[in-house]
């Protein structure tokens, strides 16, 4: 067997409600497998001693989940990655997106790694797919979660590409749901008009089950014909590497002989332009939301010290800019995607970069995250020593489920 190898939510689920296994042998598997791959990966910033197996009528009952560790869980201590909070009391309440997990079925295992307040600082987690490189930040123990196979579901966020990147690094899919689509209580945030929830799976077909589980909407169906998507090629960023390019080129071939119509993507300036206004919307909010850090600047990462300096230096006629131009060019972003179902591009720059002290560049999500789009990292490519390159689909605000039946097509292609 694979050291590293993700587990199929679809395959658990089917099991679990056939009777050929139950809640608690679901549970002692996940404890298997992080007994033997914990101590090198480091995905878990605590886990429950005793998860709650309580019976339930959700589609995901008794399916281990794993939370990122700026969420609530009752009883579990919300530490954020940083030394701030190394003796913060245990959390009283589930977060509101805990809960809906909850009765969707799944049972909480624990709390995974994040980066320190969910920015730049890495944690401790290596990456399954590509040990010895980064995993992505800021939800690094999840996607590392769900890539080693520890669990089917994890859950994390998403303020600039916190989601969608660690899936590219580590070879799963990932949903990053439209901005206000589930409430954010519970949440230890960086930017309100930013911050999305997201989810982790080992595939897309995977996160059309939980999606349908956790929106209690009927199952996504398969795309009645193929799909129009515009392909967007991030080449005026300028953070695009050799290998994306090819994998591009090869996701157009593939899509195209499979009856897809893919046009090139007319607004790639514009996607550039607001990929400039983020950081300054994000460092702004984030200098407000976390306040209470900023105060305290001296005793944070540099990286995360100056995001909060800097956007206590940003004047409010400047961020109010930003968010006029992020609120411009979403009419446009808006009005293409009335003509097609995704716009399709790199998840990243490349593979995961080498080594864990850095966690790559978010650069590639932060447009698609300013406007509130969900997002679909879709797996299946790699480079040309075999890392993983993850491809995005981006679709309609609060259209997660036709995405997603779009995102699965396309990665059955992939494949």
């Amino acid at each position: 067997m694979n050291l590293y190898a993700p587990w199929s939510l679809r395959a658990l689920v089917k099991e679990l409600a056939t009777g050929a296994t139950t809640p608690q042998a679901a549970l002692d598997r996940a404890h298997a497998r992080i007994a033997r791959t914990e101590p090198d990966l480091a995905a878990w910033a605590v886990q429950d001693p005793t998860p709650d197996l309580s019976t339930s009528d959700g589609v995901l009952g008794g399916v281990p989940l794993g939370v990122k560790d700026i969420i609530d869980v009752a009883g579990l201590p919300t530490r954020c990655g940083s030394s701030l909070r190394a003796d913060i009391a245990s959390a009283r309440a589930d977060a509101s997106i805990v809960r809906a997990w909850r009765r969707a079925g799944a049972v909480v295992l624990g709390k995974t790694v994040t980066t320190e307040f969910a920015f730049f600082a890495p944690g401790p987690t290596d990456n399954p797919a590509a040990p010895g490189h980064t995993p992505g930040g800021s939800s690094s123990g999840s996607a590392a979660a769900v890539a080693a196979g520890h669990v089917p579901l994890a859950i994390g966020s998403q303020t600039a590409g916190s989601v969608t990147r660690p899936a590219a690094y580590c070879g799963v899919a990932s949903l990053v749901l439209t901005h206000g689509r589930f409430p954010v209580d519970g949440v230890v945030g960086l930017s309100p008009s930013l911050d999305s929830h997201g989810v982790y799976a080992a595939s897309t077909a995977d996160l059309a089950l939980a999606w349908t589980a956790l929106d209690g909407s009927r199952s996504a169906d398969s795309p009645r014909r193929p799909p129009r998507l515009l392909l967007w090629s991030a080449e005026p960023i300028g953070v695009v590497d050799d290998g994306m390019r090819h994998a591009l080129d090869t996701l157009r071939k593939r899509l195209t002989d499979s009856g897809a119509v893919v046009d090139d993507f007319p607004e790639e300036q514009l996607v550039a332009e607001v990929t400039a206004a983020h950081p300054v919307v994000m460092a702004y909010e984030a200098a407000c939301e976390r306040a209470e850090e900023l105060a305290v600047a001296d005793q944070l990462s540099e990286p995360l010290a100056e995001l909060l300096r800097a956007g206590q230096r940003t004047p409010d006629a400047e961020y109010q800019a930003a968010k006029k131009t992020v609120e411009t060019a979403g009419v446009r972003i808006a009005e293409l995607l009335t003509s097609y179902d995704a716009i399709v591009g790199p998840a990243a720059p490349g593979s995961a970069p080498a080594g864990l002290s850095a966690t790559g560049n978010p650069v590639l999500s932060r447009a698609w995250q300013a406007w509130g789009l969900p997002a679909v990292a879709i797996p299946g490519l790699r480079d040309a020593v075999g890392l993983p390159l993850g491809i995005q689909a981006v679709g309609r605000a609060r259209g997660e489920r036709g995405l997603l039946a779009h995102a699965a097509w396309i990665e059955s292609r992939l494949a």
